[in-house]
């Protein structure tokens, strides 16, 4: 039998990634005022179009960068090769606004969930952009913040143009060999210039170090911390620098882009990573490289924290795009894939209908949980928000971080798995998202390591008090009939409520700020939902059925228990059981052979 006989599968045809999803426009909605959502609603229909076409396209002719060290001569060039696609995605990035939109400001507070939305319908179709994006966008808030008006002028407005011509992109260069995440044990060190002419950029510093990760190595410029103080002052001792990755800084936008090598920057080699391999990542040495100071000496970590803010919220936006794709694929796969020798399609199945129904209400939990925050960013950005819901964003931003990342992994195998053998396939592109959406398990830190975050949080401010009022006025405000039928989950928030409260109680075990967190985002996500479903009601909705479902069912049937029990186990464990991990992990003193990996 030919291929071309016998049965042919049907494939599955995706809509437009805004205006088919179930839930971003109903959000949007919610979220904004009336005129800004029909500008925005518009304007999300149109980019989802090019998403789908222009953008997929241009998908297909990104591949990974080369590294060209040295030229026929043997003199030291590294010449960074990026393919046609990545340069075009990135210039579609530029043009649509996705970094320029929230400093526009044209609606105000409400700019930044404009511009996260048009992110989350483009990530999953752009081969990682928003990883040079998004710390384009946190380079960009610090100028903002604490640039000189040189830099302002010259490279703010670079960073947030919408013509690829001029655009420049910027890069976030804080990992090193001995610490990782741990940015007290920094090598890098910045020596200031003596007797250097005064710069319009601020005071000018020699950088030396090693920088072990660099995301963005085809980018303009780089915030990079550095030691100023002794190495003893561990992050007491860093401060925070903009390096221009090639000279001269600001140069025609005709002329051509200078090598790297032009401020002593040497690409030491390419990373050989598991997924975004389309994404130019380096090993950099930096001997000798022009630098200029933001802000007050050793104050580094403190001043780099509003672009930690706003990374790891895109890292959180990206996570929950991907899943967004797969969960997409999943769901439409269902309507053409038929069972039982063709008679039943998967959507007519009730257990795997139940499935997709798990992983949809997953979806719609996350989305809220991560647009909510991203409201709260842009009326802090803009000056409007209020003391609590500044506090609470402090907490929040690292949750939805880990959260989203934890959830999206497992829930895009799932997604997998529902398209059987074809989900398996390289063409449906799941398989392609699964490596690129791991990465946002470890970027901006791992679980473990922003749930530490989360506990200095609490322990420095009232930010946990302001959350507890916020959400208990949310319970509050349900309408009387709503919170009749929705007893049982709103009495077992109230239950968690309390539980969270009590693990936060210094001193904190140390088994504990794990599952803590995993219940903070819990308690979190459903009191975002339970907002909406609230909404939905109170304004005739017509999915307001839907939305208070969603909310039941993630309240009662998706996790929140089990977390809650995790965070009294872990509490209440006895000393001996991190004794006991650490025996079953590497063996006892009495053991010959402990336990390897």
């Amino acid at each position: 039998m030919r291929v071309e006989e016998g049965f042919q599968p049907v494939p599955f045809v995706e809509g437009n990634p805004y205006t088919t999803d179930p839930v971003l426009p109903s959000l949007l909605k919610r979220i904004l005022p009336p005129h800004v959502f029909h500008d925005v609603s518009q304007d999300m229909e149109r980019f989802g179009g090019e998403v789908l076409t222009t953008m997929r396209n241009m998908c297909k002719l990104a591949t990974p960068p080369q590294l060209i060290q040295y030229d026929s001569w043997g003199r030291r060039v590294d010449e960074l090769r990026t393919s046609e696609g990545w340069r075009g995605l990135k210039d579609i990035y530029v043009r649509e606004g996705l970094v320029a939109i929230p400093y526009e400001r044209k609606y105000q507070e409400h700019s930044r969930p404009y511009g996260f939305a048009k992110l989350f319908i483009a990530a999953a179709d752009s081969e990682v952009t928003d990883c040079p994006m998004s710390m384009t966008d946190g380079v960009a808030r610090v100028i903002e913040l604490i640039g000189s008006p040189a830099l302002k002028e010259d490279i703010f407005r670079r960073l947030t143009s919408r013509d690829p011509v001029e655009a420049y992109t910027a890069g976030q260069w804080m990992t090193e060999r001995p610490g990782g995440s741990d940015v007290s044990r920094t090598e890098t060190r910045a020596t200031q210039v003596q007797d250097a002419t005064s710069s319009p950029y601020g005071t000018p510093y020699k950088m030396d170090g090693f920088k072990w990760f660099s995301s963005a190595t085809d980018s303009d410029v780089a915030l990079a911390l550095a030691r100023t103080g002794r190495p003893e002052d561990g992050s007491r001792g860093l401060s925070l620098f903009l390096i221009p990755v090639r000279l001269p800084l600001v140069r025609p936008s005709s002329s051509p882009r200078p090598s790297a090598v032009t401020n002593n920057i040497f690409i030491h080699r390419l990373k050989n990573k598991f997924g975004t391999k389309i994404v130019p990542t380096a090993e950099l040495s930096i001997q000798g490289a022009d630098g200029y100071l933001l802000g007050q000496p050793n104050q580094g970590v403190k001043l780099i924290t509003p672009v930690l803010n706003i990374t790891r919220t895109h890292s959180a936006v990206g996570s929950v795009a991907y899943l967004r794709k797969c969960l997409a694929i999943a769901t439409e796969h269902s309507k053409n894939r038929a069972i039982k020798g063709g008679r039943q399609l998967l959507k007519d199945t009730p257990l795997h209908v139940a499935e997709l129904a798990r992983l949809h209400v997953l979806y719609r939990a996350l989305v809220h949980f991560v647009f909510g925050v991203v409201v709260l960013l842009g009326k802090t950005e803009c000056g409007v928000a209020t003391e609590n819901e500044s506090l609470r964003l402090r907490l929040l931003t690292p949750a939805i971080k880990a959260f989203a990342a934890e959830k999206c992994a497992t829930a895009m195998e799932d997604c997998m798995a529902c398209l059987g053998g074809e989900g398996y396939m390289e063409e449906n592109g799941i398989s392609k998202l699964i490596p690129d959406g791991l990465v946002e398990k470890i970027w901006e830190g791992t679980v473990n390591v922003l749930s530490l975050d989360l506990v200095r949080a609490t322990e420095k401010s009232p930010a946990l008090s302001a959350f507890i009022t916020w959400a208990r006025d949310i319970l509050n405000s349900c309408p009387d009939s709503l919170a009749q039928s929705l007893g049982g989950p709103i009495a077992s928030l109230r239950i968690a409520l309390d539980a969270l409260t009590d693990a936060y109680k210094a001193p904190m075990h140390p088994l504990l700020p794990r599952p803590a967190l995993l219940l903070f985002a819990h308690i979190a996500s459903s009191l975002n939902l339970l907002e909406h479903a609230i909404w939905a009601v109170n304004t005739g909705e017509p999915d307001s059925a839907t939305d208070v479902e969603v909310f039941r069912r993630w309240v009662l049937e998706s996790g929140l228990d089990v977390t809650l029990e995790n965070v009294r186990r872990a509490k209440n464990a006895p000393g001996e059981r991190v004794q006991a991990d650490t025996n079953i992990v590497y063996g006892t003193m009495n053991t010959k052979t402990a336990a390897r990996l």
